[in-house]
């Protein structure tokens, strides 16, 4: 009996949570396609990584990337730093991620520069598989907000370019390589862009990380990933709590 109870507790909260979400917060979410996630795993190692929360409790307020997203983007830097290249970031809106990145890099000595991309003006390049956009969105930022945390973080390995990446900016980094891009930019064709741009760039066993993956709200990056998964080039995590992660294999 107590079983039973707990079973339908679980799903009621889960409805309930649900029907908040879809009220409040992704107006996108298909109860075809889309079902609340709560994994049964409690390792949680950010509370053991004094460097990690040290830093993110900075970075927070700059960022719409949660916890979880943002621990992994740290561990992650860990992951690629017997590579050689530099680390890019495209759609960084207040700097949080990025800044993130950066302060790990510096923790473990990194030789690399990190580069930050964004137009400042919100997000570019709708289009028709992306439901919750029209373009503009996510313009409440600028330069001097991702240079104050880069102050606060006590930084200098970050470069900001400001513009359409690759269009405007691609130019500055042409001829770098890199251990690891960031893909934060919602839309559809603006990721493709950059995986397009970054990929022949990226060292093997290099990382190419979307967020936005899974999200009600950004389905055309969730169909970008689906669309490129199966190449014989690349190895495909999909991690449902909002990344799905390319690792280059040749």
């Amino acid at each position: 009996m107590k079983k039973i109870m707990a079973k339908n507790g679980k799903k009621m909260l889960e409805s309930l949570i649900f029907r908040a979400r879809k009220t409040l917060v992704e107006p996108g979410l298909d109860p075809r396609r889309d079902s609340l996630i709560m994994p049964w795993a409690t390792y949680s190692p950010w509370l053991l990584d004094e460097e990690f929360q040290s830093c993110h409790n900075i970075i927070k307020d700059y960022t719409l990337v949660d916890l979880y997203r943002c621990y992994e983007m740290w561990h992650l830097i860990g992951q690629v730093a017997g590579l050689s290249g530099d680390i890019i970031e495209v759609g960084t809106w207040r700097g949080g991620t990025g800044c993130l990145m950066a302060r790990r890099v510096k923790n473990l000595g990194m030789d690399c520069k990190i580069f930050l991309c964004d137009t400042f003006t919100g997000v570019v390049k709708t289009g028709a598989e992306d439901v919750s956009y029209s373009g503009g969105e996510h313009a409440d930022t600028s330069i001097p907000v991702v240079e104050e945390l880069m102050t606060k973080l006590e930084l200098s390995n970050i470069k900001i370019l400001k513009g359409i990446f690759p269009e405007d900016t691609g130019d500055q980094v042409e001829n770098n390589k890199f251990r690891l891009c960031h893909i934060d930019v919602d839309v559809y064709q603006s990721g493709k862009d950059v995986l397009n741009w970054v990929w022949p760039r990226l060292q093997v066993g290099g990382m190419v990380v979307f967020d936005d993956f899974g999200f009600a709200s950004t389905t055309g990056i969730t169909q970008l990933v689906h669309e490129e998964e199966s190449r014989d080039d690349l190895v495909c995590v999909q991690n449902v709590n909002g990344h799905a992660v390319f690792i280059k294999t040749k």
